[in-house]
């Protein structure tokens, strides 16, 4: 099993669009701060319920783990804690980052950390052929009606998946 270390946002775009089991249906588990699963999956209501039902592991973080969040923090004042904790988690246990924080991203990335998003995990659940291609055609056009709302995507990559599927389906 892979593991991967999430931050909140994305999953408020599966919710959105109504798929929130989707990244569940690949064979990954997703890690969370136990104080991040407990302070920011409150809203909407329901939704800490739901993602754990589903398979979000809440986890302690180790000491070390602890310890870098706090000079990540210290470094880079942009991001929460729950950010800081979130990239600790993938650093120190050398696994992916999911998140859509573009300063986490950054972040992340300098810290030599892989990163993957929304538009990453839907992909792959494509590749991987755990979703139709009706259903990627579906949850992109669903995404990318919502961006710029409660969605912040990069629309030219939304696009330019759409674009291909088509072509790839005619």
């Amino acid at each position: 099993m892979e593991y991967i270390s999430s931050d909140t946002n994305i999953w408020i775009d599966y919710m959105v669009i109504g798929k929130l089991d989707l990244p569940f249906r690949l064979p990954l588990t997703y890690l969370m701060n136990q104080d991040a699963v407990n302070d920011e999956l409150l809203s909407p209501k329901g939704l800490k319920n739901q993602l754990l039902e589903l398979g979000l592991v809440a986890t302690e973080l180790t000491e070390k783990e602890f310890f870098y969040g706090m000079e990540i923090a210290q470094r880079h004042s942009k991001l929460s804690k729950y950010n800081c904790s979130a990239l600790a988690i993938a650093k120190k246990r050398n696994i992916v980052l999911l998140t859509g924080d573009a300063e986490l991203r950054k972040v992340a990335r300098n810290e030599g950390v892989t990163v993957m998003g929304t538009i990453g995990i839907l992909d792959r659940a494509f590749e991987e052929k755990v979703i139709t291609p009706e259903e990627y055609k579906d949850s992109l056009n669903k995404l990318k009606e919502n961006n710029g709302r409660e969605v912040r995507l990069p629309i030219k990559e939304l696009q330019e998946r759409l674009d291909g599927l088509d072509k790839k389906l005619i």
